[in-house]
């Protein structure tokens, strides 16, 4: 698909961080790291980018579909899946009260490794330039590449906290609009301590893949 014109990219880039001026985030995401307290593993965006394009999982990755039983081939799909998407519309509501609950919630399981407290901004900006880039659909791997941190985190004990109280669709919505936020799972080890992030996603990471926290 065309990319946006750069004027249009720059308008999204503003809307997902919430900025009059600035400029777009020049950093992708390069792995997936998958936390649990001082437990790491990661996988390379080249790895699920490879298997999307061959269909055939490899690394780590191949280890763990092999385990889990999982067929490649179903989930080369799901990674080339896209959603079409209005980019204003989208942007508008992620910055609404109801949008930025819902970021705060998904902050809490996917994050910048090693700048927890730029979760929210990164999300937004991540969701807003994958849909520009990408001709206005968003992908699991246009996420990745416009998510503006190297080191993508996934709090285990988060990811498993959701699926528990997920079991449905409709559990899924209720989990996103209740408040307060219960996951509890604020902390840099993805353990469930440390101090809450903040609330206001209006401030964007000036180089969150530097790993400056």
């Amino acid at each position: 698909m065309t990319s946006l014109r750069p004027q249009q990219r720059f308008l999204a880039a503003a809307l997902g961080l919430g900025l009059v001026a600035g400029s777009p985030a020049c950093l992708a995401a390069e792995n997936i790291v998958f936390v649990s307290g001082a437990f790491r593993r990661s996988i390379p965006v080249a790895d699920l980018e490879h298997l999307a394009a061959t269909g055939q999982a490899r690394g780590l990755l191949g280890d763990v579909m092999r385990l889990s039983r999982q067929n490649p081939a179903d989930a080369a799909k799901m990674l080339k899946a896209t959603l079409n998407l209005p980019v204003v519309t989208v942007s508008r509501l992620l910055n609404t009260s109801i949008g930025e609950r819902i970021l705060e919630r998904l902050s809490s399981i996917v994050f910048p490794l090693n700048a927890r407290q730029v979760g929210l901004p990164a999300l937004r900006s991540a969701v807003v330039l994958g849909i520009a880039d990408n001709g206005g659909s968003l992908s699991p791997l246009s996420f990745l590449r416009a998510y503006p941190s190297q080191e993508l985190a996934v709090s285990l004990p988060a990811l498993l906290a959701l699926m528990q109280k997920a079991s449905s669709v409709a559990d899924l919505v209720r989990f996103f609009s209740e408040s307060p936020l219960d996951l509890g799972s604020r902390g840099d080890g993805g353990d469930g301590k440390g101090a809450p992030a903040p609330k206001d996603g209006g401030t964007p990471p000036k180089d969150v893949g530097t790993g400056a926290s």
